[in-house]
């Protein structure tokens, strides 16, 4: 910056010069070079008091520019969380008057199958158990505050029945004799079972913590020695004329009223780079709306006209749901012209490359059954939601699926972006209906049967994560209800099977029990029920280690695979715990056999694609304007606008969640009381999860519908 001068020549610049750059809604100061000691320069000064001077000048015209910026900053941030905090009211204002509950559109959710759907008295009693936990609280709480200003003593338990004894007789007056024999109540009778339960909790804490940590070692190593499966080269295919590996494939595409997205998987599977002659692809289409039907129907025969091997089939008997509609796709009489299947959900969008990529590494492998891509998704940044999701599928792919495949030749077949052995299929039994988790059910018995089973990391096939919260609560629930199922399906299978003790032992306790049951379980009960509890019955104790220390450092460990959320790790690990109410109950159904267990809703998609995507998709449908049917494409957008508008009357709208809500109220109301006992760590930690679920009951996470 250029020395400035006043009218008489005179430089009247002294100290640091500053360059300040006004960015809305910041300032941010970038200093430029200083000033040389000759601009400090007066007769009679010695060096020393000259660049003391030089100092004090600088430091304070440098402090005066950061204090107001910073304080410029700091209005900033302060108009901007009281903008957020006025919608976030308006949004909590709006979910309250319109009064709509998580019960209220039970009967219009999309279910396949005929199966019978959630009994809403069984819905209820686990609401109706945490409701008398909440109330309990309330009571106790008035209770406590009551006693605190009596003047007992909340900053120990031992300390509880001093002041008992502080008078002669032993008590004050009725409240004190009444308070009293509460806390001996609490010291005799309550205190002992609860702190057993909170150990044993804490034991499954400790013991899911070592398999959490042993898995990130696992995958640790297999960076380390760059472990991945590798391709062996193939011959020249004569039909072909490539040089590689092109087997017979059958690809099937199983859908169910999704409008949203079957243009796009279907262009990008009919765009796999593979010999047409090898490759045959199935829409099974299991819609039972009429308009969607037809849309599909037509989509596929456009691409029959661009030359793709692809046919159309719909079910008349709809039963089973995705397996029995893969069960009915592989009875074709063509299919045993095929030796793989590749499956992919109506959301799924394979690069060109996928095929050959995947189905090589069958190629003098005969005990390989299954190959199992990647997911990734178009719609990670979408909302706090899907970036919350995206951590947790990053550790379960990078983590868990690669270490299972890499050190058991075994894992849970995620359903879709997979390429199975027909014969695998054949030898394990089949699809089978008898759970929804038709995709774990068959990698167990293929499993058992022998078959082993790769996961490629590095091949990544694009979908979509549930935006509404609404969404991802079904799709939790079916995917850790189905588990229970199928373990009571597969125990006795399991256990007389051949396979040797240490699979036994995996299939039992590390993959049923301790990551499908144990989790759920002791995240619910620990964190939901016993610490809260713990405030009011305070002769039971939760360490902090077991509150604080080691749930942040599994947070840390599950977001290290996805570093770009590390900003996002509190809510991660609050989210997590506020989802154990959802999984639990799925959990507690599948075991039990109870109404929800074979409760099957299609997650909502919203046909999000990558630009790549749409440029692709507006480049193929100027191909196809020339073969397009005029007439029927008219009808079925005239019959797509009246059904959009009969679905504009019956909106959905974002709902209350009354098991959250209610768990909500029950860990303020503890915090509220561990602010008695003075214990920061444990107010602090009920306080955040309890806005969690506050934040959660009110679906102020995820898609904001109205």
């Amino acid at each position: 910056m250029a020395p400035s001068f006043d009218w008489w020549g005179k430089d009247t610049h002294r100290g640091t010069p500053v360059v300040v750059k006004m960015e809305n809604p910041n300032w941010s100061m970038v200093e430029l070079e200083g000033p040389s000691e000759d601009d400090f320069l007066i007769a009679g000064d010695s060096p020393a008091s000259r660049t003391r001077e030089k100092a004090r000048g600088k430091n304070a015209k440098q402090l005066t520019w950061v204090l107001l910026l910073k304080a410029h900053k700091a209005a900033g941030c302060l108009t901007s969380i009281g903008s957020a905090m006025v919608d976030l009211a308006a949004a909590v204002r709006r979910r309250v008057a319109s009064g709509r509950t998580d019960a209220d559109d039970a009967d219009n959710d999309v279910s396949v199958g005929g199966r019978v759907k959630e009994n809403p008295t069984v819905k209820t009693r686990f609401y109706s158990c945490i409701k008398v936990f909440l109330w309990l609280s309330v009571l106790l709480l008035g209770f406590e505050i009551a006693a605190f200003f009596k003047g007992w003593h909340f900053d120990t338990p031992k300390l509880h029945l001093d002041y008992l004894w502080a008078s002669q007789w032993g008590f004050k007056g009725v409240f004190d004799w009444i308070y009293a024999q509460w806390v001996l109540i609490r010291v005799g009778y309550l205190a002992p079972p609860l702190q057993f339960l909170a150990n044993a909790c804490i034991i499954l804490f400790i013991i899911q913590s070592l398999d959490r940590l042993i898995l990130c070692l696992g995958c640790f190593w297999i960076r380390f020695k760059k472990i991945q499966p590798v391709l062996k080269p193939g011959d020249l295919d004569i039909e072909s004329g490539e040089k590689g590996y092109f087997p017979m494939v059958l690809v099937q595409i199983p859908m169910c009223n999704e409008k949203e997205v079957y243009q796009q998987s279907i262009a990008a599977i009919c765009n796999l780079d593979w010999p047409r002659t090898k490759l045959l692809i199935q829409v099974l289409d299991d819609s039972d709306d009429p308009t969607t039907q037809l849309l599909i129907q037509e989509e596929v025969h456009k691409w029959q006209q661009e030359g793709a091997n692809i046919v159309y089939r719909h079910r008349i008997i709809r039963d089973g749901y995705k397996a029995g509609n893969l069960k009915s796709a592989m009875n074709c009489s063509y299919v045993k012209d095929y030796e793989f299947v590749a499956i992919f959900d109506a959301d799924f969008q394979p690069t060109p490359d996928f095929l050959k990529r995947t189905v090589p590494h069958f190629k003098d492998n005969e005990e390989l059954g299954l190959v199992q891509a990647r997911w990734s998704f178009v719609n990670k940044d979408e909302n706090l939601l899907t970036r919350l999701q995206n951590v947790n599928l990053a550790f379960h792919f990078e983590v868990e699926q690669q270490v299972n495949s890499v050190f058991l030749n075994f894992f849970g077949f995620n359903g879709t972006a997979g390429v199975w052995r027909i014969k695998a299929l054949e030898d394990a039994g089949g699809w089978l209906e008898r759970t929804t988790v038709e995709d774990m059910d068959i990698a167990v018995r293929a499993h058992l049967h022998g078959w082993k089973f790769i996961f490629l990391n590095d091949v990544e096939c694009q979908c979509e994560l549930p935006e509404s919260y609404e969404a991802y609560r079904k799709q939790q629930h079916r995917w850790h209800s189905g588990p229970m199922q199928l373990f009571r399906l597969c125990l006795p299978a399991i256990i007389r099977s051949k396979i040797s003790i240490w699979k036994k032992f995996n299939l039992i306790f590390l993959f049923f029990l301790l990551r499908k049951l144990i989790l759920p379980f002791y995240s619910f009960t620990l964190f939901c029920i016993i610490l809260p509890m713990t405030m009011f019955v305070p002769e039971a104790e939760l360490p902090a280690w077991v509150v604080c220390y080691i749930p942040a450092t599994m947070s840390f460990l599950n977001i290290l695979p996805a570093p770009k959320s590390f900003p996002f790790i509190v809510p991660y690990l609050l989210f997590e715990n506020t989802m154990s109410v959802t999984k639990f109950n799925a959990m507690i159904s599948g075991l039990f056999q109870l109404g929800s267990a074979y409760e099957w809703v299609v997650t909502k998609k919203s046909g999000r694609s990558s630009e790549g995507d749409l440029l692709s998709l507006v480049e193929r449908e100027q191909k196809h304007q020339r073969g397009a049917s005029a007439p029927n494409l008219e009808e079925m957008k005239e019959e797509l606008e009246k059904q959009e508008k009969k679905a504009s009357l019956r909106k959905k709208h974002n709902r209350i969640y009354t098991k959250e809500l209610a768990l909500a109220f029950l860990l303020l109301t503890a915090s509220a009381r561990s602010l008695l006992s003075a214990q920061g760590i444990h107010f602090y930690f009920l306080l955040f999860q309890g806005i969690s679920f506050l934040l959660v009951g009110l679906d102020l996470i995820g898609e904001q519908i109205g």
